[in-house]
């Protein structure tokens, strides 16, 4: 077996992994691997935005997982995409810039998180930033790695989605990431110059030179690898070949939500029975590993629109579309090519009594159906109603002792009733935004019909058509010692494993009130301060 050493081990090239390797390897005295499952980000599918739309419906660069039979679903199987790239789920999203709600990171400080509440993580959201949209101000930053922007070719039917919003009490703001997150508004974007820009494209394509910053890619990790209590690298496979890469310093894991508690278990690190149960010598019986998934569940009302010129569609002319359009990206990287389909966002109340918004929609401009994967001839609009602070709580297991198998994955969607009639009273909130006097010129037949006014009927409407919003985490879960389920500590030390910290959206305390890729870039600039703080106190001694 080949093995070779490094400062730092990275394992995993999603937005944690690559603001981690990208930040420490800025000291050209430590040297740093990245160790990416995936392939390299060079894909058209990956750098023009639309592309994304193809990438869950093909199986690219994605792990394509899905969940195990949810209850509240009917017993679906729901479709977790996650990506399988350099740059992970960061270089197949939609690219929808939000950091949530300033409550959310005063949550986590108060339930023992010192250092995490949202005076204090601002600034860290303004240090990655190069904000298009506002420039530097209170809370925004100029020069960072992290491109911010608005669509350079947005449709005019977000024109509609912002008066129909008007029309039912909705407001437009500013900035959803500023002073106030209520009100709609059109979507800020991670994207530069009609590209996207990804965690890989922001923080490490501009850096592949540096001497000190290895990458490897479509490098498979099977197991931390430990000295008794200590992490001291990783062993992967790549090309049948198993090679391991030592760390002197710290082992950095940015597996996700669900590559994270697998690795930890895989390796020892995880609930006891469960891990006996697979044969698995138990390093560190931790019990929270796995334990608290949480995740987005989002509603979905589909219109046909006979308005095909504002659009995504399956027809001739929509083909035809497509294909101009190309060329249009190709010239002047412009045009539909340089959509990210849901292009206006909004965030609102379905219950008044919540301190902050509990419900977020997007507008998309196409139909999405079941991801895409389910394709329907004509033209359409999606509206997504995402639910923001779900209750329910699920876990991430082992499907088997071999890394190669998918984990199994349990969000327990809609377990808890609470979450339910949240949802309900979101959707016909939604419902009423789309049926408003300024989608008129737009609006066709629902895809799937509802009765607004039914309550048993749109909760049964839920359960046949609600999927996630592609934002799971907490599986890994920040918290004190105290905390039966806290994995790691506030400075994401693994508890009772030295020099081991996880690093992505896995330890979120709890979900944050919007998407997840701006807040887990934000845990890994933090990270950094934190890794190079213990190094230098480290160096004092």
């Amino acid at each position: 077996m080949q093995v070779h050493e490094f400062d730092y081990v990275v394992i995993g090239g999603g937005a944690g992994g690559c603001v981690v390797a990208s930040r420490l390897s800025e000291d050209p005295t430590v040297s740093v691997c990245l160790i990416e499952a995936g392939a390299s980000d060079s894909s058209s599918f990956i750098q023009a935005p639309l592309g994304f739309a193809a990438t869950a419906a093909l199986g690219m660069h994605n792990w394509n997982f899905n969940t195990v039979p949810q209850p509240g679903l009917h017993g679906r199987c729901g479709f977790q995409p996650r990506g399988k790239v350099m740059g992970g789920s960061s270089s197949v999203n939609a690219m929808v810039y939000t950091r949530g709600n300033r409550l959310d990171y005063d949550n986590w400080a108060a339930r023992g998180n010192p250092g995490w509440s949202y005076a204090e993580i601002l600034p860290l959201f303004k240090r990655a930033e190069n904000s298009e949209c506002f420039g530097a101000n209170e809370y925004h930053g100029l020069g960072g790695p992290l491109n911010v922007s608005y669509l350079r070719s947005p449709s005019p039917i977000n024109t509609a989605f912002l008066e129909a919003c008007g029309e039912q009490g909705l407001p437009k703001t500013d900035d959803y990431n500023g002073a106030s997150q209520f009100g709609c508004s059109p979507a800020q974007v991670t994207q530069k110059d009609g590209e996207r820009c990804s965690a890989a494209k922001a923080y490490i394509t501009p850096h592949l030179r540096r001497p000190n910053l290895t990458v490897i890619t479509q490098a498979h990790t099977q197991r931390i690898v430990l000295e008794g209590k200590r992490a001291v690298g990783a062993e992967f496979l790549r090309d049948g070949q198993s090679t391991q890469v030592r760390a002197r310093s710290e082992v950095i894991l940015s597996g996700g939500a669900f590559g994270s508690p697998q690795l930890l278990m895989l390796s020892g690190i995880g609930p006891a029975a469960h891990l006996q149960q697979h044969g698995i010598n138990v390093v560190h019986d931790l019990p929270g590993v796995g334990q608290n998934l949480h995740d987005h569940v989002t509603a979905v009302l589909i219109y046909r629109t006979p308005r095909k010129e504002s659009t995504f569609g399956f027809s001739f002319s929509g083909l035809l579309q497509i294909v101009r359009s190309i060329f249009e990206w190709r010239k002047r990287r412009s045009g539909i090519i340089t959509s990210n389909v849901a292009e206006s966002q909004a965030f609102m109340f379905a219950d008044k009594d919540e301190k902050s918004p509990d419900i977020q929609l997007a507008l998309c401009t196409g139909i999405v159906d079941d991801h895409t994967r389910k394709n329907h001839l004509g033209h359409g609009y999606t509206l997504h109603i995402t639910l923001m602070r779900p209750k329910s709580r699920g876990s991430v297991r082992l499907q088997s002792a071999n890394a190669k198998d998918a984990p199994l994955i349990d969000p327990q969607f809609l377990a808890d009733p609470r979450d339910l009639a949240t949802l309900v009273r979101g959707t016909q909130l939604g419902y009423d935004i789309m049926q408003s006097p300024a989608f008129a010129p737009y609006r066709g037949k629902m895809l799937y019909a509802l009765e607004r006014n039914n309550p048993s009927q749109v909760e049964q409407y839920l359960r046949d058509h609600a999927d996630t919003e592609y934002h799971p985490c907490s599986t890994c879960k920040m918290g004190p010692s105290t905390d039966p389920l806290a994995v790691v500590d506030a400075s994401l030390r693994v508890y009772g494993i030295e020099r081991l910290r996880v690093v992505d959206a896995s330890i979120m305390p709890e979900l944050v009130s919007g998407n997840t890729n701006a807040p887990t870039i934000m845990i890994a600039e933090k990270a950094v301060d934190m890794i190079r703080a213990q190094s230098a106190e480290i160096g004092s001694h």
